[in-house]
Order: structure tokens, then sequence, then C-alpha cells
């Protein structure tokens, strides 16, 4: 492919002198050419009515839709699959699920480093959609062959029926949902930024287009997963694991169908090196000349001429924080370099004012990231307690069985909702005034409603065990707490997406997308580890512990109320932080975001 050509870089670079403007350049009246950067299929700037925008936006959406679909037929009865086919226990099941879904967060660091320094963002959302794709049909096939007793009932929990499966059957079931992983997990941010690169954020109404795409991104996860809680998961607690998995894969078939289809419609950015290599090489540059002074003039620091930087990306002007980093622009021999000069060999050690404030950005969005971690805690509960809390549950309504996975359609129409109230009841009213929140804010709200949303359920556990010698609560007193759920995660996630892909520079946007699953990774790892260090502290002395295998001899509530008091000490510290954290300088043109639109 030709936009994966190094020789094309330079010609990227000089993009600003093939823009052709006939009018307000902020409207784009007459623009033919984009104004970011990006390059067509042929490494040519792009031409704006000819590429990009919503066409190309809307089909990214429809890939997306479909691929949550697919992927969430596995992952939202997963647990129910765990304990019934596999024959785990309640608490082993949770904590295989939250490592499955760790790890395929993991994975969307793996492929955003590779999208951002090596295959570009085209080519890695096409070949890990093949890899996801590959593990859903060999998921289908081995269920449908020997993975799966017909006879064991899944709503029942009876699990005496069902056939142990052999060492060779589980070695098969786990490569399967680990490719699932691999490829879901690291295809993920990659689309997510490749779908915000459709929009020029240098133009006054793409810019609009872009922050008003993250929010769609979300909707259309919504729409994929309420598919599969109304429908997948309906045929899987009948048993038909198999066909449910044949229908994941076709979703999935269809979804990369259509996104090869905007192949020559999209728009592309060049890689722009490795980040984690720039990342590590100007800590040690900056560390091997610790005993250098750092100039009071920003001008006596290492930059070259133009507008890009030496890899590609936009420059970043000089911020104050982090000095002991800007060692590494530090020209130690004048007489070899001059600030602006780009010889033909850099001397070692030496680094541009915007390679080391791309390790800044990141440094500053770590404290941020980690304080995202105890909220996904409480967002993986959805795909492991909440489920088996269900189960504990009367789900039938006028002879009408809901699956126990399928309660979480709440959550689904909590975030869609939500999407269009902040958008249109809100955000809109409040920009007007002048007074939106920003996002470190809405991150904060998000924070309160998730805290909201763990007490919510631990009051609805209470007055389960209350009732349970008697009579089955009814799974609907579920739905506040998914309800709830829904409603953070426009907060949290949409936000928190958004702000990382604005806060990063350009060649790195990939990762910032990357940082929000990487929080889901690391609160799934963190949910895993609470529930055994709650396991082994509450059975002590011969009790069934907080999380057993009959729910009515525990205390899950007190296991939601553990995990409300952790969402609670870490909105404190989130607000600490957010009120020392430096935002990045948005370039005079841009338009203010903070809003879905």
């Amino acid at each position: 492919m030709d936009i994966a050509q190094e020789g094309e870089r330079d010609h990227v670079q000089d993009h600003d002198h093939v823009i052709v403007v006939a009018g307000d350049q902020g409207e784009g009246e007459g623009e033919e050419t984009t104004m970011d950067g990006s390059v067509d299929w042929n490494g040519s700037p792009c031409l704006r009515a000819k590429s990009g925008g919503w066409p190309a936006g809307l089909l990214i959406l429809l890939n997306q839709a479909l691929a949550t679909m697919a992927v969430n037929g596995v992952s939202i009865n997963l647990v129910t699959f765990m304990r019934v086919v596999m024959q785990l226990d309640n608490a082993n099941a949770a904590k295989h699920v939250s490592n499955w879904s760790g790890t395929t967060y993991v994975f969307s660091i793996v492929g955003a480093i590779i999208a951002d320094s090596y295959w570009g963002r085209y080519k890695s959302c096409i070949i890990f959609q093949l890899i996801f794709l590959a593990g859903l049909v060999e998921l289908a096939i081995s269920s449908y062959f020997f993975l799966h007793n017909f006879s064991c009932e899944s709503e029942s929990g009876d699990t005496k029926t069902c056939r142990t499966p052999t060492a060779a059957e589980i070695a098969i079931f786990y490569v399967a949902i680990y490719k699932i992983a691999l490829g879901n997990g690291a295809y993920q941010p990659t689309n997510t930024t490749f779908g915000a690169d459709q929009f020029d954020e240098e133009h006054t109404k793409e810019k609009r287009s872009k922050t008003a795409f993250y929010g769609y991104f979300f909707v259309a996860n919504n729409l994929g997963s309420l598919v599969a809680v109304t429908f997948l998961t309906y045929i899987e607690d009948q048993g038909r694991w198999a066909a449910a998995f044949v229908i994941s894969a076709a979703a999935a078939l269809l979804g990369l169908l259509l996104f090869a289809a905007g192949t020559k419609r999209f728009r592309h950015f060049m890689p722009c090196g490795n980040p984690a290599a720039t990342v590590g090489n100007v800590l040690v540059a900056a560390t091997k000349k610790r005993h250098l002074t750092v100039p009071t003039q920003v001008e006596k620091l290492y930059e070259v001429d133009g507008t890009h930087s030496v890899n590609g990306g936009k420059k970043i002007a000089h911020t104050p924080g982090y000095r002991f980093l800007d060692k590494a622009a530090v020209i130690e021999d004048p007489s070899i370099l001059l600030p602006g000069e780009q010889p033909a060999s850099r001397p070692r050690r030496l680094y541009t004012v915007t390679q080391v404030e791309q390790v800044k950005c990141i440094l500053r969005l770590i404290p941020i990231w980690l304080c995202s971690i105890i909220y996904s805690t409480t967002y993986s509960q959805m795909s492991s307690v909440f489920i088996e809390q269900a189960q504990a549950m009367d789900n039938t309504i006028n002879k009408f069985t809901i699956p126990a996975a399928g309660i979480g359609i709440f959550e689904i129409i909590g975030v869609t909702s939500f999407v269009f109230i902040y958008t249109f009841c809100i955000a809109k009213p409040l920009s007007k005034r002048s007074k939106e929140p920003t996002e470190l804010q809405r991150m904060g709200i998000g924070l309160v409603i998730s805290t909201a949303a763990m007490i919510a359920a631990a009051l609805v556990e209470r007055q389960r065990l209350k009732h349970a010698d008697r009579y089955r609560l009814s799974v609907l007193w579920q739905i506040p707490q998914y309800l709830l759920i829904g409603a953070s995660e426009v907060f949290m996630y949409v936000t928190m997406t958004e702000f990382f892909n604005d806060q990063l520079p350009d060649g790195m946007r990939s990762l910032g997308s990357a940082m929000s699953g990487a929080s889901m990774s690391a609160g799934s790892y963190a949910n895993s580890l609470i529930v055994s260090l709650v396991m082994a502290g509450s059975r002590s002395g011969g009790q069934a512990g907080w999380i057993p295998q009959n729910l009515n001899q525990g205390h899950v509530d007190r296991f939601f109320f553990l995990i409300a008091a952790l969402n609670a000490a870490d909105l404190v510290l989130f607000v600490l932080l957010a009120k020392r954290y430096k935002a990045v300088a948005k370039p005079a043109a841009a338009v203010a975001i903070g809003s879905i639109r």
C-alpha cells in the first residue's frame, strides 16, 4: 500500500503547500485538500469532498456495531459458559472472565503501538479483524463438535449432566477466545482513532463532527451490544452455543466487508515512529545528561525548522513542567549543531522539544489514567458478579424467561439515552452560557454515578437475601444499577477516550484510545484480584465466603459496598489530581471541544 511507504513522509509534511483556498478558511469554502496532513490510498493529499467525512465515518460506525455484536455474543455470557460448560464455580468463573477481559484490553496497547508505529491504522484494522474473525470461527466449530453437551441447562445451573471437557478441548477453547481477545482488543482503539481521522480537526465544521463521532461511536457500540444481549444471549441460554457463535462470526465478517468497502474513501496518516521507543530514549537521554543546565531561553533547546517534527507529526510548543526531561533537548556542543538545524546524522542523546513534550503528555495523563482503574472494576461487574446475581433471582415475566445476561440491555439503554440527554439537554444549553463542564469535570461526574450504581447493587442484594428463604426477588430489581452504570459510561469512558485523544500528539492518538481500553484491562485484573482477596478473607472460620457457589449463603452485598467505597476514595483522589492537571494548549485555529454534538 502506497501510504505505508516512508518515502511519502516528506510529501505529507509539506501538505500546507498544496492547499487551495478560495474563501473562508475556517469554513473550508473552495478548499480542495484537507489541512491536517491526511493522505488518500495513493499517498496524495486528500480532496475534502471525495474523502473521509460522514460517508467514511458511517461505514466505521456500522463496522463497530457489528464487531461489538460479535464480541459481546461471546463475552456477555462467557461467565455462564465457564460455569456450565467448563464447569467452574462462581468465583473462578468470574476470575477467568475478568482475566480474559483484562487480556483483551492489554492487546489494545499492542494494537495501538503497532498501528501508530509500523502498519498504520488502516492495515492494522484489517489484519486484527481477520484474527478476530478466525477466533470466532474456531470457537463456533469447536463448540459444535465437542465443547457443548446439549443436555446441559444453563438457566437451572445444573452441571451434573454435563460431560467434563478434556484437556485438548479446554486448550482449543482458550486458544479460540484469546484469538478473539487479540483480534478485537488490538483492533478497537485503532478503529476509534481511524474513525476520528476521517474528520479534519483544522476545519471548523469537521472539528465539530469529529467530537460528535466519539459519542456516536459509543452509541454504535451499544446498539451492537443491544442485539447481543436481547438475541444472542437468548439463544445461548437455550443451550445453542454453537448457533450463537456462528451468528457472531457472520456479524464480524459483514463488518469486515463494510470496512473494506470504504478503502478508497478513507483518509490516512503516516506512522510516526514507536511512541514507546520515544519515551524510553528521552528518559535515557535526560538521565545521561542530568549534569547539564537547562537554558532559560526555550529557543536554545533543539528543535527542527518547519511545522513538523522529525517523526512527521506536528510540532508541540514547550511547556514548563517536568523540566528534567528538557535536558534531552539541550545541545551539548553548539559547534556541531545549532537550534533549528537538522543534519543528516543527529548527535546521539539529542531529541527535539516536540519529542520531549510527547513524553510529558504521557506522564501528565498517567495519574488521571490510574484513577480510572477503580471505575473499571465497577464496569467489570456487569460481565461477572451482576450475572451471577441475576441467576439467583426470578427471571420470568408472564412465562417469558429473561436470560441472566439479558438484563444488561438496560445498561445499553442508559448509555444511549444519556448520550442524547447530555448532548441536547445539558451540553447544548450550557454551551450557550459558556458553562459547559470540562472533560475532567465530566469524568468526575462519572465516578459519582458509578459509586451510586454499586450502592444500588448492594441494596438490591440485601433485599434479595432478605427474602431468599421465601421467594426469589425479580431480576427487574437490577435495572437501576445497570442504568446508572450506563449513565456513568457516558461521563467516564466516552469523555476519557475524547480526552486522551485530545491530549496526545498526532502520532500517539491510537495510544490515547488504547489507554481507555487499558483502564478496562487493569480494572478487570483489579476486580479479579479483589475477588480473590475477598474470598480468601471471607472464608476464614469455615465460612462460605462473600461470593460462594450458592449466593444465598454469601454476602455479595458486602462485596458491592466494598467496590462503592473504593470508588468514593478514588473520586477524592481524582478531584485532587484533576485540579493540578495542566491541559495541552490548543492551537489558535482549533475549535474548543468538551461536548458531544
